[in-house]
């Protein structure tokens, strides 16, 4: 099993940079560091060398070397560039793995066998590459893909580190809690400086813990991490194995500016391509359009589906693209000269084969749904997911159907006042304005302490006149909200309230007055 796991890692050093340099983009006799968000991605030796490091602030970057080059960071250039490297291995061994770009993996057993031996195996790619004399590749040998990647960052210029079957783990051992800082803690903080606060500088004190506490203290990152530092995660390469060219396009001569011309000529393209998928046996989960225009102009977009893409479902999607977000009358903006599509993920069809009893009311439901979407528009039937935020209304996100949420960076970062599971089943947006009263007939209020007035005695529903016993309470819990900002701070309580029928809420309690948030059914 463990010949199984045997992995070649393929890896060129700041692979970001050399990209930046093929494509002209930078000097090459000045230092030079590639920019995201503010923060340095990715930079050469001679600015590593002045001090400047990886997730360095610009403004420090340039501090500590003045004559430093900064870009922005481009991740479809660094795509792009790789691409005929990934070729030039796919040539000498099938089943590449790209990692990321610069970094690309395979499974050892196959090349090893066929060049007679795992160096043997490296030693060909090696030369494959060394053609490319600025893409600096080095190769790992191990038994894990992780154990791989480090072996191949250990390994020197041009050269090849093979960690013997069955001692990834001793090899790992002596590598800094650094190689780990690409994971997060489940608190949203790095889990490399967490671990190294705790005395735990290297990746095999952090492998002597006990697997349970450390599941137990971090979560299921750290426990991933642990397994990782161990060689014991079980993890493989998924070859990406050659197939079939499924991208297909169409021309226009002349160019064609209306939409339902474009959509019907386009149906025999979107034919084809179903079919050829399915002679695979394969369906399109995932499909990439892209409409070029007389003027020169390039539209692309991915869509998803529930399900997977039947011919008539990307004839929509072309529709709804070139009417952008008006109604269906609408026509392009300018004439389209070429519409291309390809399948961004696919899957095997036995997967989405229709059950023995048939699909059921699912079926009938996303027929229905599908067929409203493509009569209103792609925006017309959405569907809820959560979000970052503290009050319950602001979590709520609508996507079009058939679209996975977006990747909100929001979502899993910390929020605190947040409300913690269980959640209500009903929320109320805007929330309701409610009635609360202490023994006395007054409204309790929190003052500037935190502390109630007065305990919650009764309680008025949302448009009820007469109010009814408190059997319960609980709170306050303070919401605060943009307290850096005067203009725009605000400041609100949360309790949970049971009523005297039966009925539990969740309140806030404000400048304003009491509010019902939501309602536990």
């Amino acid at each position: 099993m463990a010949s199984l796991r045997r992995t070649i890692a393929v890896w060129c050093p700041d692979w970001p940079v050399t990209a930046a340099l093929r494509a002209g983009r930078a000097d090459a006799t000045r230092p030079l560091a590639l920019v995201d968000r503010g923060l340095v991605h990715a930079c050469d030796d001679r600015a590593r060398a002045a001090g400047v490091r990886r997730g360095l602030r610009a403004r420090e970057a340039q501090a500590r070397c003045p004559e430093l080059a900064l870009l922005p960071h481009d991740e479809a250039l660094d795509a792009r560039f790789f691409e005929p490297v990934v070729e030039t291995i796919e040539r000498r061994a099938p089943g590449v793995h790209l990692v990321r770009p610069g970094l690309c993996a395979m499974r050892a057993r196959g090349p090893a066998r066929y060049y007679g031996g795992e160096e043997a195996a490296a030693r060909v790619l090696l030369e494959a590459l060394g053609s490319a004399e600025d893409s600096d590749p080095r190769i790992g040998i191990a038994d894990t893909p992780f154990a791989a990647q480090q072996a191949a960052r250990a390994a020197g210029a041009g050269g090849v580190l093979r960690i013997p079957e069955g001692e990834a783990a001793g090899f790992l051992a002596g590598l800094p809690v650094e190689v780990l800082d690409s994971l997060e803690s489940p608190d949203g903080t790095e889990l490399a400086p967490l671990l190294r606060r705790l005395g735990l500088p290297t990746l095999g004190a952090f492998a002597a813990l006990p697997a349970v506490q450390v599941r137990e203290r971090f979560g299921q990152a750290g426990a991933r991490a642990h397994a990782l530092a161990g060689a014991r995660d079980g993890e493989r390469v998924v070859p990406d194995p050659p197939g079939e060219e499924f991208e297909r396009a169409i021309e226009f001569e002349p160019a064609l500016d209306r939409t339902d011309q474009i959509a019907f000529a386009f149906r025999g393209v979107a034919d084809d391509f179903v079919a050829a998928l399915l002679a695979a046996k394969l369906v399109c989960t995932t499909v990439c359009v892209t409409v070029r225009e007389e003027s020169g102009g390039v539209r692309e977009r991915n869509w998803l589906h529930p399900r997977w893409f039947t011919a008539a479902d990307i004839v929509d999607r072309l529709r709804w693209q070139l009417e952008g977000a008006g109604g269906a009358q609408h026509a392009s903006t300018s004439s389209v000269v070429a519409v291309r599509i390809a399948p961004e993920s696919v899957d095997a069809v036995a997967h989405h084969e229709t059950g023995l009893w048939g699909g059921g009311p699912d079926e009938r439901v996303h027929h229905a749904l599908s067929r409203v979407q493509s009569l209103l528009g792609h925006e017309a039937v959405v569907t809820a997911s959560l979000g970052g935020g503290r009050l319950l209304a602001e979590r709520r996100r609508l996507v079009p159907w058939g679209e996975a949420p977006p990747r909100d960076a929001a979502t899993d970062r910390p929020w605190p006042g947040s409300l913690p599971p269980p959640h209500p089943a009903s929320v109320f947006s805007p929330p309701l304005d409610v009635v609360v009263l202490d023994g006395k007939g007054a409204v309790p209020r929190v003052d500037a302490r935190g502390s109630l007035t007065g305990e919650p005695a009764r309680f008025g529903r949302p448009g009820a006149i007469a109010t009814v016993p408190v059997a319960a309470w609980a709170g306050p819990w303070p919401v605060r909200e943009r307290w850096w900002d005067a203009a725009r701070a605000s400041e609100q309580h949360r309790f949970q309230l049971l009523a005297d029928s039966g009925d539990a809420w969740l309140l806030l309690c404000g400048a304003d007055g009491w509010r019902a948030e939501a309602r536990y059914d």
